[in-house]
């Protein structure tokens, strides 16, 4: 089995730094690649009862107060709901001196204002990407668990990037805790208790499972592999808070696609990866439903056949649609290409086709779903945000948001007939600033 790694060059730059140059063998693979599309195959269902037709255009987004700093460069917003209801708004910002902080903020009034904002660690190594997105999980307790890549040996000025150890690369997941509501946090400790050091462990996720213990899923270098790249995808759990031993849950993965967990209506625990039989890169399923303990033997979620030698760097998305799940994500697959949109049951209701669309998202309410992304502005070069309505296995046709010109990196969350967006903004200065808006659904 060929294992070669393909980066990105641009976009990604940070993590291009991390993991070394490797050279790009197709034009989807680079950073500017159509990770996603925005066009509705003939044939599938349109969504258009219940909204009036001019909708479809555009809406006006309205801005929310937020103080944030010109010097700094801000990364990766999140949005999510604490176990009291409440907004939390986590991000990492980056100073002059090269010092990442990875902050939170709350709401108590749906997000239409935000408290002072709370650093949790600020260090060297702190690193935030689309591939290792940093976390601030909510436990019934109240309690808070933050879960984010971090290189403890990182030097001054470290750019996210460089390391030792195998193929010039390290980096390791840690989690830090609070019991007093963000104000004071637990030094970092990995949550992966290998002593190894010098090796990768990363393009992870984590989640609260029903019986309040905290999951994390990753990737992680196959000891004493003699391949450019191997890794195997492993999961920890936390027992009365600790992180106990990991294990290996699928020893044959994609060895640079993020994961993704999803609890589901149910409160089964799914872990969404990209597989890899024999060069085959389609998406897999594993689903606990005894928190983690065991697991069923994968499940393809959509047979689209992609086979390439290399990794897409592109994980998938999820999000629980009443009593299933939708999930979405980037396939390169000659018959079809883009990205797919379709039920945890393999039911497809969406493929976009837009060259200029990247980055989606989904979010979801009792009622709805909500699926976002990035896509040039007519006539233009420009990003601008786009979203689609799903409600009955029907999608809405595409509403622009407006005022979100250079938006990237965007997160939402449904809240009543309201849709929170958080996203960087692409400034000249290179350094992105952080914008908070609200649109009607």
């Amino acid at each position: 089995m060929t294992k070669l790694i393909i980066f990105f060059n641009a976009v990604l730059f940070s993590i291009f730094t991390f993991f070394g140059p490797k050279e790009a063998t197709k034009a989807h693979l680079e950073s500017d690649m159509p990770m996603c599309y925005a066009t509705t195959n003939s044939g599938l269902n349109t969504w258009q009862s219940n909204f009036n037709a001019n909708a479809f255009k555009s809406i006006s987004a309205t801005p929310i107060a937020f103080q944030t700093d010109s010097t700094k460069a801000y990364s990766m917003p999140l949005l999510a709901t604490t176990s009291k209801g409440e907004v939390l708004l986590s991000w990492t910002e980056k100073n002059l001196q090269g010092i990442t902080s990875f902050c939170f903020s709350v709401s108590k009034d749906k997000g239409n204002m935000f408290s002072d904002k709370k650093v949790i660690y600020a260090g060297n190594g702190v690193s935030n990407s689309r591939l290792m997105r940093a976390k601030v999980l909510t436990k019934k307790d109240g309690s808070l668990v933050a879960v984010f890549s971090n290189r403890a040996d990182a030097p001054a000025g470290n750019q996210q990037g460089g390391g030792h150890g195998r193929g010039g690369r390290s980096s390791d997941i840690v989690y830090c805790e609070s019991k007093d509501g963000g104000d004071t946090w637990t030094k970092p400790q990995s949550v992966d208790s290998d002593p190894t050091k010098g090796i990768v462990r990363g393009f992870f996720d984590a989640v609260v499972l029903p019986n309040d213990e905290v999951a994390v899923a990753y990737l992680k270098d196959v000891a004493n592999s003699t391949k450019q790249e191997e890794r195997n995808l492993r999961m920890v759990i936390t027992k009365n808070g600790v992180f106990q031993r990991e294990r290996v849950i699928d020893p044959v993965v994609c060895d640079c696609c993020n994961i993704n967990m999803l609890i589901d209506a149910q409160g089964a625990l799914n872990v969404y990866y990209r597989d890899n039989n024999d060069d085959i890169r389609d998406f897999a399923r594993l689903t606990s439903t005894d928190n983690g303990l065991t697991f069923s033997k994968p499940q393809i979620i959509y047979n689209d056949g992609w086979k390439i030698e290399g990794c897409p760097h592109n994980g998938a998305i999820s999000s629980v649609y009443g009593k299933s799940a939708l999930i979405a994500w980037y396939s390169g697959a000659e018959k079809e290409s883009g990205v797919k949109l379709a039920t945890q049951e393999g039911k497809k209701l969406l493929v976009l086709s837009d060259e200029s669309v990247k980055n989606p998202s989904l979010m979801s309410s009792q009622n709805m779903a909500v699926m976002m992304w990035e896509q040039n502005a007519s006539g233009s070069d420009k990003k601008q945000l786009v979203f689609r309505k799903i409600k009955d296995d029907k999608v809405s046709e595409n509403v622009s948001v407006e005022g979100s010109t250079n938006a990237t990196n965007s997160t939402g969350l449904i809240l009543g007939n309201q849709l929170l967006i958080a996203n960087e903004v692409k400034e000249e200065n290179k350094k992105n600033s952080l914008k908070i808006s609200m649109v009607s659904l």
